[in-house]
């Protein structure tokens, strides 16, 4: 089986197409890095919250997008299910963020 080499290009290159791959490999989803210029606007922000089970805090990307939203998100430190219900007034600040256990 023949190998193609990838050669670095204006604007991508060898390591994003070698991500690119990876991801694809893996089913993994694309990294959000939020330092990108444009990658999430002002529609995403991070907040600090504390996980209702371990106590521990973390910072969690929170999108404003939307005017109300519930889901859940797995703690980064214990790894348990955290419910988030995000409401956002219409100038697309933060309004009221609530936190809790899913049991």
């Amino acid at each position: 089986m023949a190998r193609r080499k990838l050669t670095p290009r204006a604007g991508g290159g060898a390591a994003d197409a070698d991500a690119a791959r990876i991801d694809a490999l893996y089913g993994l989803e694309p990294l959000f890095e939020p330092s990108a210029a444009g990658a999430a606007g002002d529609s995403a922000r991070f907040q600090s919250v504390q996980c209702p089970y371990c106590g521990e805090s973390f910072d969690a990307a929170l999108d404003l997008s939307e005017p109300e939203a519930n889901y859940i998100e797995d703690c980064q430190i214990c790894c348990q299910p955290i419910e988030f219900n995000l409401q956002v007034n219409d100038g697309g600040t933060h309004v009221q963020l609530r936190v809790q256990r899913t049991d």
